[in-house]
């Protein structure tokens, strides 16, 4: 049974019914799905999700998909880690970590994936492709092998090694192409109007966006059915940021949460932030950037959800900043030692954004903070290069360890 109505343009309001469309032909604004949130919530409980596999599907109500049936590798129910050593590094009061590290291709993409090729497969479509930053290219790439179907993936020809050799294991057709995301997702579009494909980020567009709402289900009840007071999100398009905001206001519609007072803050590289700049200029003009950061997932100069993240910053009292890439490295390895998680370019961006605006006071000391971390640091190894203390290297005898031992224990006393 599906709890969907149609689709609805986030500009003028018209209605569509359900197809693999992305666009209002009348005034080009994006759609969003919308739902029987009536329906829903007389049929969704606590009780009835707590019955469900700890998959991000327990929540399929809330999902745009018509049937049971649907294309999975055991994504999500991720770990919201108690991150107490963090938050005393910073300074405040509890901060919780959404480690989505750890989901079946290492990134939050798996969620959008699932959603969107299981979507896919409901509207006939053979082929499942994707514009990627390297994260979409391995979950499309996986997702596509295990449903069956062919994968054509798209992507900068720039990317980290740990990214294409991470897509190029499930065999799907992978083009590089010499430009950046935004070079590839403006090929990408024009190829999906010539070819009945499924590009997940752009016809299926507004399904796909869907399954990030799932962290924001998941985030609440795992606090015990309650929103947090502050979340820290990374953004590249500002999709992921909009969703979850989405996430927590759809769980209080039907009946499973309070009201949210969630302020939103938004994280981006200062090598792409059209988004944390709009913020900090008080506009909602959204002004394109060609990109320049080592945080290439995030690396989208012209965001198609950056107007709407900053409306969601404004209803939530929430904010943005930006950070370098120097203070991104930093943020990995302040993560990694605190927390022993290793975070790709992104969650570095996240946790120094968190560690910027409580510096700043922006963001409060105390109440419950949750910092999405959304892809796993094996993928980009090149960005630590020359960032991490060397190993000791030594022959094998016992004597030659202790000199070299010591020698570090001396280098590590402060003069």
């Amino acid at each position: 049974m599906t709890y969907t109505r149609g689709l609805h343009c986030r500009e003028c309001g018209r209605e569509y019914p359900i197809a693999p469309t992305y666009v209002c032909a009348f005034c080009f604004g994006p759609l969003e799905v919308t739902y029987d949130y009536d329906a829903i919530g007389a049929a969704l409980t606590r009780e009835r999700i707590a019955g469900r596999r700890p998959t991000m599907w327990r929540y399929r109500e809330l999902l745009p998909v018509d049937g049971d049936e649907v294309v999975e590798i055991n994504t999500g129910f991720t770990p919201l880690v108690e991150a107490t050593n963090l938050a005393r590094r910073l300074g405040i009061e509890r901060l919780l970590l959404k480690n989505d590290c750890v989901n079946p291709t290492y990134s939050f993409k798996d969620r959008v994936v699932s959603v969107a090729v299981t979507k896919a497969l409901e509207f006939g479509f053979e082929t499942i492709a994707c514009a990627s930053t390297g994260n979409l290219a391995m979950s499309v790439a996986a997702h596509a092998a295990r449903a069956g179907k062919r994968a054509v993936v798209f992507i900068p020809s720039d990317l980290e090694l740990g990214k294409v050799y991470g897509a190029l294991v499930f065999n799907p057709i992978l083009v590089a192409i010499d430009g950046t995301y935004d070079d590839v997702n403006r090929l990408c579009t024009e190829i999906a109007d010539a070819y009945r494909w499924a590009f997940v980020n752009i016809n299926v567009r507004p399904y796909y966006a869907e399954g990030s709402k799932t962290l924001a289900y998941e985030t609440a009840e795992q606090l015990g059915w309650r929103a947090p007071d502050n979340v820290v999100v990374p953004m590249a398009s500002g999709s992921l940021f909009t969703k979850i905001w989405k996430g927590f206001n759809e769980l209080a519609k039907v009946g499973l949460i309070d009201p949210p007072k969630t302020r939103m803050f938004g994280a981006q590289p200062e090598g792409c932030s059209p988004i944390a700049t709009a913020y900090a200029k008080k506009t909602f003009a959204v002004r394109p950037v060609r990109p320049n950061t080592i945080a290439k997932s995030l690396a989208i100069g012209n965001p198609a959800d950056g107007y709407y993240a900053l409306k969601a910053m404004e209803e939530s009292g929430g904010g943005a900043a930006a950070v370098s890439d120097e203070e991104l490295i930093e943020g990995i390895k302040l993560l990694a030692e605190t927390e022993g998680i290793f975070a790709e370019t992104a969650g570095g961006v996240t946790i120094a954004v968190l560690k910027k605006l409580v510096e700043r006071g922006e963001l409060p000391r105390h109440g419950t903070t949750v910092a999405y971390i959304t892809g796993n640091g094996l993928k980009t190894m090149e960005a630590l290069e020359g960032h991490l203390a060397d190993a000791i290297r030594i022959p094998p005898t016992l004597a030659a360890f202790e000199a070299a031992f010591a020698a570090r224990e001396r280098a590590l006393v402060p003069a």
